[in-house]
C-alpha cells in the first residue's frame, strides 16, 4: 500500500482529497501545517509527500528543501498559484512535480503514480557510459563526475539516462515530459526546464546543450 503524506492547510481540501486517494487505495496520513508536516514526515517515511504551498508555521516550498535534504522521497507540491516564479521556486527546492488547484483527484492520483514509477528507476543493460570525465554506469545506475559520485533525486537520474541514451540526440520538451514524466497529456514543460537546470549544476552547465525552439542533448 502507498503511505502519502498530504501537508494541507485548508481542511475541506486536506479532508476531501486524503479521502479521494484512500479509495485508490491509499494510506494517507495529513498535517494542517509545515512543522506539524515535518514532524509526520520525519516519524513515517512516507513514498510521496504532497504539500500545499503556502502553509502556516513552515510554508511549502521551504518544507520541500528540509525533505528533500533528509533523501529521495518524491515530492508534489500543490497551489492555487501557477506563476512561473512560484512553479520555479517549488521545483527548484526539490519538488519533482507541481499540480495546481482545483485538480482531479484521478490526475492527481496519476501523477502520484508516475513520481513513484521514477522513483522506482529500472536496472538498464550492463556497461558503462563514458563522456569524458562523466560516467554513468548502468548497473548500479551511478554518475560519477571525474570519479566521484554524483547525487542525483531519481527524477534527475531518470532524465541523465535518457539524454545519455541519445547522445547527440535534441529531445524536445514534450519528448522528455512523455519519457520521464509519463505525460502523454497535458503537462507543463517549466517542470523539464528546472530539472535541467538542476542537472547542470551538479554535472556541468556545458555539457547538456540547449537548442532553441527545439529541446535539449548532451553533448558527446
Amino acid at each position: 500500500m502507498i503511505d502519502v503524506l498530504l501537508v494541507e492547510d485548508d481542511p475541506v481540501i486536506r479532508e476531501a482529497t486524503g479521502m479521494a486517494l484512500e479509495l485508490y487505495g491509499m494510506r494517507v496520513r495529513t498535517a494542517p501545517d509545515g512543522l506539524s508536516g515535518l514532524a509526520a514526515f520525519r516519524s513515517g517515511s512516507p513514498d510521496v509527500a504532497l504539500l500545499d504551498v503556502m502553509l502556516p508555521r513552515l510554508d511549502g516550498v521551504s518544507l520541500a528543501r528540509r525533505i528533500r535534504e533528509a533523501g529521495g522521497v518524491p515530492i508534489i507540491m500543490i497551489s492555487a498559484r501557477s506563476d512561473a516564479i512560484d512553479v520555479i521556486n517549488a521545483l527548484e527546492a526539490g519538488a519533482d512535480d507541481y499540480v495546481t488547484k482545483p485538480f482531479d483527484t484521478a490526475v492527481l492520483h496519476a501523477r502520484i503514480r508516475a513520481v513513484l514509477r521514477r522513483a522506482a528507476v529500472p536496472e538498464r543493460e550492463d556497461g558503462t557510459l563514458s563522456f569524458g570525465d562523466l560516467t554513468i554506469d548502468a548497473e548500479s545506475l551511478e554518475v560519477r563526475l571525474r570519479g566521484e559520485r554524483v547525487g542525483l533525486t531519481p527524477t534527475e537520474l531518470k532524465l541523465m539516462l535518457e539524454f545519455a541514451a541519445e547522445p547527440g540526440v535534441v529531445l524536445s520538451r514534450d519528448t522528455l515530459l512523455q519519457r520521464v514524466w509519463d505525460y502523454a497529456w497535458e503537462g507543463d514543460t517549466r517542470v523539464v526546464d528546472v530539472h535541467v537546470q538542476r542537472l547542470r549544476a551538479k554535472i556541468g552547465n556545458d555539457r547538456i546543450e540547449t537548442v532553441r525552439g527545439f529541446g535539449y542533448k548532451l553533448r558527446r
